[in-house]
């Protein structure tokens, strides 16, 4: 069976895939947003040769099924730091676009350089994309001790801005 042809199978199991996630207890926009998150995971994998077709030329259920709870697991360790906004209510007015990006970031390096330096540079590098561990693995500096470093310098720009 030719990849169009098992995304196509898979499609026409749209219905069903909505109809399983509803039944994780979420309302039919969350499941439709969800079934199209299983899409975008599961149709490059499909290009790049995984299986899903059972040998009766049936969609492997027992596979979706699982992509579609783990994404559905997601969401609800995610759903605390989500804020839902119906498009419809909102008043386009009253969101607050005038951030001065530019003075914003000078007022971030000016109290990066009053920082005393171990501070300042864990923040520069760890901000810079190299993980924490890693970090701690080539510096031999405690992890824990990078960490709160870190989230300390974070916490005192936050409030800055």
């Amino acid at each position: 069976m030719s990849n169009k042809e098992v995304i196509l199978l898979l499609a026409k199991k749209h219905k069903t895939w909505i109809d399983v996630v509803s039944s994780f207890g979420c309302d039919k926009t969350i499941a439709e947003d969800i079934v199209q998150e299983m899409y975008i995971k599961v149709l490059p994998k499909i290009e790049n040769g995984l299986d899903i077709i059972y040998y009766d030329n049936d969609i492997n259920y027992y596979y979706i099924y699982k992509v579609l709870k783990t994404l559905f697991i997601d969401l609800k360790r995610k759903g605390k730091n989500i804020t839902m906004i119906n498009i419809e209510d909102t008043n386009y007015s009253k969101l607050d676009c005038d951030v001065d990006y530019d003075k914003a970031y000078d007022k971030i390096k000016a109290e990066l350089n009053t920082m005393f330096w171990y501070d300042r540079k864990v923040f520069e590098i760890i901000n810079e994309g190299e993980s924490i561990a890693d970090f701690s693995r080539n510096s031999f500096i405690e992890y824990f001790s990078l960490y709160n470093t870190y989230r300390k310098v974070k916490a005192k720009l936050k409030k800055l801005i």
